[in-house]
């Protein structure tokens, strides 16, 4: 096993909401590599990641945050736990692809890094 040490120091010297966009980041990265059956190696080490990233990221969150990161942390678990017949099947693998981009959205609302929109979907005017 490599040593994580230097990602973990990285890693928690962003803020809360730059964590939970980079684990966002990862997430949408699993979705893009599993549309292709030659990415199961790069899928696999982004749920290994996301999991350390939400062991690091968890007890700094708000506790409705941080509960949100256990349910994906049980998720992640599960993918690994179902490997092999999630990745030979294109049906589970597409929807594994699905459940990461949701993911990923659900994370970077909670993370505030996205700029508020109105009702109408355009910016708001500053005066």
């Amino acid at each position: 096993m490599r040593d994580i040490s230097p990602l973990r120091e990285r890693y928690l010297r962003d803020s809360l909401p730059v964590r939970l966009g980079g684990l966002a980041a990862s997430l949408r990265r699993i979705r893009s590599f599993a549309a292709h059956e030659e990415g199961g190696e790069a899928v696999a080490g982004l749920i290994e990641e996301c999991k350390y990233f939400i062991e690091w990221t968890a007890a700094d969150a708000p506790v409705d945050t941080a509960a949100q990161l256990v349910d994906l942390q049980v998720q992640l678990a599960r993918w690994q736990h179902n490997w092999a017949g999630i990745w030979s099947d294109p049906i589970r693998r597409q929807r594994l692809a699905e459940h990461s981009l949701a993911w990923s959205e659900r994370l970077l609302r909670l993370s505030g890094l996205l700029p508020s929109q109105n009702p109408q979907g355009s910016q708001p005017q500053t005066t």
